[in-house]
């Protein structure tokens, strides 16, 4: 029987096979074309969210980040965006 764990093989990972599910991710298909399971989803955006935090990997970069900057003029960030109501 393997030792292996989850968070084992997540502290394994290298670069290359971190790239390769983020790719598998996104296209929901391994590399060979085969289609990836729900569950097979879930432990790849697991496994890579790890991958990540253990590797400081800027929030910026991370999967799923989204950039939260403001449809307004940009003038001032800490200003309401301000609504004009068309007739």
């Amino acid at each position: 029987m393997s030792d292996m764990t989850f968070d084992k093989m997540v502290a394994q990972m290298t670069p290359a096979m971190y790239d390769s599910f983020k790719q598998a991710i996104a296209l929901r298909k391994w590399p060979d074309g085969r289609r990836l399971t729900q569950e097979q989803t879930e432990l790849c955006l697991e496994a890579v969210m790890k991958y990540e935090i253990a590797h400081g990997v800027p929030e910026h970069e991370r999967v799923g980040h989204l950039d939260r900057v403001s449809c307004g003029s940009g003038d001032d960030p800490g200003e309401p965006d301000a609504i004009k109501w068309m007739n």
